[in-house]
């Protein structure tokens, strides 16, 4: 019964966590539906940080290319008097791109709710040199 009481216990703490992590995470990013993206990206810093093959094979028309690998290397290239809205294939590189950037400091943060592999807007495809 000890055991029991224990298990739910530790099981209580990880959902309250969960949700809390959760709630502050929405404090500083909007996730946005398609429609939401496609209104505001235009006006806005787009960044996809997925690798740059991935970005290769295709990614949403006007968007630069700075992978998560090299955001802190990258990271001054985004300008922090516009909006950021953030990209990857899922979504969660985009939700530690945007924890590292608010840190440093960026305040307007947005990211694709599904990604990238949810997108059905404009892309571009980078053509391979032969």
């Amino acid at each position: 019964m000890e055991v029991l009481l224990i298990i739910l216990l530790v099981l209580a703490g990880f959902i309250l966590f969960a949700v809390f992590k959760n709630m502050r995470t929405q404090k500083y990013l909007k996730t946005l539906s398609e429609e939401q993206f496609k209104e505001g990206y235009r006006k806005a810093e787009l960044i996809d940080v997925r690798e740059p093959k991935e970005y290769d094979r295709g990614h949403i028309l006007g968007a630069r290319n700075i992978p998560m690998s090299q955001m802190k290397q990258r990271n001054a290239e985004i300008r922090k008097d516009k909006p950021v809205y953030l990209y990857c294939q899922r979504g969660s590189r985009s939700l530690r791109a945007a924890n590292f950037l608010r840190k440093k400091g960026y305040k307007e943060l947005y990211q694709l709710k599904g990604g990238f592999s949810k997108w059905n807007g404009k892309i571009k495809v980078k053509k391979k040199g032969y």
